[in-house]
């Protein structure tokens, strides 16, 4: 045998070894919160030196890396909610008593809407936010646009298909969804390569934002930034009642409420929840957007142990209008801060006009950055004067980050605690959640599969 053909043979028979995977950047290396607390940081320092330093230029760089990152969430926001809906509605008939989980789900996020509210005012109540604050009804604006009722009731039905994908109107596109949704399980077997359909873009969509998703860091950097630059500790002085109120409140809520339902509604450890749900608590802080942050909720909901089936259906429900910072805390205490400021006094039953509208209007917040629309409902329900509105919309995107990372906590908490309630929860998978945000949603299966060896 010549040399040759002996090697052949020797280099076959030898096992086949994996290949090794490449070396990952040691930047993707360092953990999502590190990465997002680092863009905090450089997002403060170089917004207080844009603006102490008057560094024009700086500040549109931070502008536009703000605004291309909240730009390309928002990119996707249309068809996502559109499919997540139909899908997530769809999926309910592989789920045994689907309407009483559905049920439950909605009931949930009844109570723990209340509860914010009930929080909100009586932070409200005991700290006068709109005392002291130097502001008068001159310092106020009436909105362009305003809402009411019969607005929020008659604007639910598009007049057409395209509109509410081209005007961002979610509401509408989750009317359009629900009504397809529906349509297909009357539909059956015949629906189903639509359904097959809706499900492939759902995934592309999904895997489009996570890709947008791990840039959130350097969003941090922008967004931040701006906010300093922009409106730097003057604009939050004259504030500050109000704003330690909302981020107070938003905290009990997140960190005393969240916690205690956990423990002795669902019998579950809140420190594992927080550490499963952490990365989609901290991207919801730095996008200002429910809907955006979805995927990653639905990804740290199933990691947390809900079935995915339920998960699919509770997730993008809850990011459509599940709003315990913008629709419960944020309204009650925006309402009795503009009541002080306009000199009018509120009683018991303005007091429950705001709770009602609180868990009845959260739907029309939609998921989107901002909570004006809410306001705008809340103030029009109490006959409050909508000038308050502007004297509000300067300070609202610093107040508006955590009032989103309390809406998408709520988001995860619920599917929890509803599983946990009916028997679903793997308690198993629930106790060993971990974080790793950017890591796509099929990751885990295939880091699980073994790789073959060839003998």
């Amino acid at each position: 045998m010549s040399v040759s053909s002996e090697s052949s043979a020797s280099s076959a028979a030898k096992p086949t070894q994996p290949a090794k995977s490449p070396k990952l950047p040691k930047y993707l290396k360092v953990p999502f919160w590190a990465q997002i607390l680092a863009g905090l940081v450089l997002g403060v320092l170089l917004g207080w030196l844009a603006r102490s330093q008057d560094i024009s230029w700086l500040v549109t760089t931070l502008e536009k890396v703000g605004d291309t990152f909240i730009g390309l969430l928002k990119l996707a926001v249309a068809p996502l909610v559109f499919f997540a809906i139909l899908v997530s509605i769809t999926n309910l008939r592989k789920v045994n008593n689907a309407a009483r989980l559905a049920t439950r789900t909605l009931l949930w996020f009844m109570i723990t809407s209340l509860i914010a509210v009930a929080i909100g005012l009586v932070i409200g109540l005991v700290t006068n936010p709109g005392s002291g604050t130097g502001l008068t009804p001159a310092d106020g604006a009436r909105p362009e646009h305003t809402g009411s009722w019969i607005d929020f009731l008659t604007g639910i039905v598009p007049t057409d298909v395209i509109t509410p994908f081209t005007e961002l109107n979610v509401l509408q596109i989750v009317f359009m969804a629900a009504v397809a949704g529906i349509a297909a399980l009357q539909l059956g077997e015949r629906a189903q390569p639509i359904l097959n359909l809706s499900e492939s873009v759902l995934e592309l969509l999904q895997k489009a934002l996570w890709w947008v998703i791990r840039l959130a860091p350097l969003g941090t950097v922008g967004l931040i930034g701006k906010a300093i630059a922009t409106y730097g500790w003057d604009l939050i002085g004259k504030y500050a009642t109000f704003t330690a109120d909302i981020y107070v409140g938003c905290a009990i809520v997140l960190f005393v409420v969240y916690p205690a339902l956990l423990a002795t509604v669902a019998k579950a450890s809140p420190l594992q929840f927080f550490k499963g749900a952490w990365p989609a608590i901290q991207l919801a802080f730095v996008s200002r957007s429910s809907v955006g942050t979805m995927p990653l909720t639905q990804k740290v909901t199933e990691r947390l142990g809900v079935p995915k089936e339920y998960a699919s259906f509770a997730v993008p429900f809850g990011a459509t209008t599940k709003m315990d910072g913008c629709a419960a805390i944020y309204p009650a205490i925006a309402a009795i801060f503009v009541a002080q400021i306009f000199g009018i006094d509120l009683g018991v039953g303005d007091y429950l006009l705001i709770a009602f509208v609180s868990v009845v209007g959260s739907a029309a917040t939609a998921g989107l950055t901002g909570a004006t629309v809410m306001l705008t409902l809340t103030l029009s329900t109490l006959g409050l004067p909508m000038e308050g509105v502007g004297l509000l919309l300067a300070i609202d995107p610093i107040l508006d980050m955590m009032r989103t990372a309390t809406n998408v906590a709520g988001q995860a908490l619920v599917p929890v605690i509803v599983s946990a309630r009916e028997g679903l929860l793997d308690r198993e998978a629930y106790d060993q959640a971990h974080a790793s945000p950017i890591d796509e949603p099929d990751r885990d299966k295939q880091d699980a599969e073994p790789v073959p060896v060839a003998a």
